[in-house]
């Protein structure tokens, strides 16, 4: 089945009958077979009101302790501005708390600090929806924390996050607020994941061989999905929603009309063992696996003693 629902765009996957033989995880408040019908259709699907408030609560908390208190952390961020090039990622602790709190920034993998991360990350909602896609044991990729809208040009997530099978490959968008027209909300082309493929050049996967820019492939995916009368919407979910979508929905992030206006939000990227066997900054390396909800997580190589070091998820 995996070949058929994480794909999401083959006709001969049947709902129907992989409902009637599928057993969940765990009981969830959505009805299952719909969405995965409206995912098989669209590229992607929002489990409303699946989160509880206290447990994004619990992260959010985490993210200020780490946005407040840099100096103190081995991970890594990335600030997307001139003033910080030729070298936007770096490790958090040569940001400041005023340029952490700014735009552009992204913390990435921010769940190996942080318990409730973890938790958030594989809430039984996510997993349940994410068992029935895959179908094979799912694996958590990475993760990236955001304080203001990305304002990040039309892309596809598949040729950026790579496994060793690029179609093993979901995200999760998780709002910690509701989320505002002038914040620079997300924006998808519905059914975009069925669209052709962009060429780099030397493939669909954008690498040092590449010979077209992510500018060209934006470009492409905007004319493209104008072309092919793919309808464009805006992501205007609220706390304790989810957004999960598919790793070939064409989508990117709005400029952000009110410069005051936030736009918290965890985005969350899966794969699966058989895509993923191990950590992507250690290939061949067997990675030290935690497993939360049946996901396996892989604890990250560079952080040593500090997984896990914020603990305030433990009361979730």
């Amino acid at each position: 089945m995996t070949q058929q629902l994480c794909h999401g765009d083959r006709k001969e996957a049947n709902v129907n009958d992989f409902i009637k033989n599928y057993q969940p995880p765990f009981e969830v408040s959505y009805n299952l077979a719909e969405k995965l019908k409206f995912w098989q259709k669209n590229g992607y699907v929002v489990l409303e009101q699946s989160i509880q408030a206290e447990l994004l609560d619990l992260f959010w908390s985490d993210v200020e302790e780490l946005v407040e208190h840099p100096e103190k952390y081995k991970m890594w961020a990335r600030i997307d501005l001139p003033k910080f090039d030729p070298v936007r990622e770096r490790p958090i602790k040569d940001f400041s708390t005023e340029d952490l709190k700014g735009k552009y920034v992204k913390l990435n993998d921010f769940h190996n600090l942080s318990v409730a991360g973890k938790k958030l990350m594989t809430h039984p909602a996510i997993v349940t929806f994410l068992d029935a896609i895959f179908q094979q044991q799912t694996v958590v990729m990475q993760s990236l924390a955001f304080m203001y809208g990305s304002q990040q040009p039309t892309h596809q997530d598949f040729p950026w996050v790579t496994a060793k099978i690029p179609s093993h490959l979901a995200a999760a968008w998780i709002p910690l607020e509701d989320i505002k027209i002038d914040s620079g909300p997300l924006y998808y082309y519905i059914g975009s994941h069925k669209m052709p493929k962009f060429n780099f050049g030397n493939g669909i996967l954008f690498n040092q061989r590449s010979t077209r820019t992510p500018l060209e492939f934006a470009d492409y995916l905007d004319k493209t999905c104008n072309e092919l009368n793919y309808p464009k919407d805006t992501l205007l979910i609220k706390r304790g929603d989810v957004l999960i979508w598919h790793a070939a929905l064409a989508h990117g992030g709005d400029i952000i009309a009110n410069p005051e206006q936030t736009r918290k939000s965890y985005v969350c990227h899966y794969s699966t063992h058989e895509a993923l066997p191990f950590h992507r900054h250690r290939p061949g390396q067997e990675p030290v696996t935690e497993y939360h909800n049946g996901v396996a997580i892989y604890q990250n190589p560079d952080f040593g003693d500090q997984e896990n070091i914020l603990k305030a998820g433990d009361k979730s």
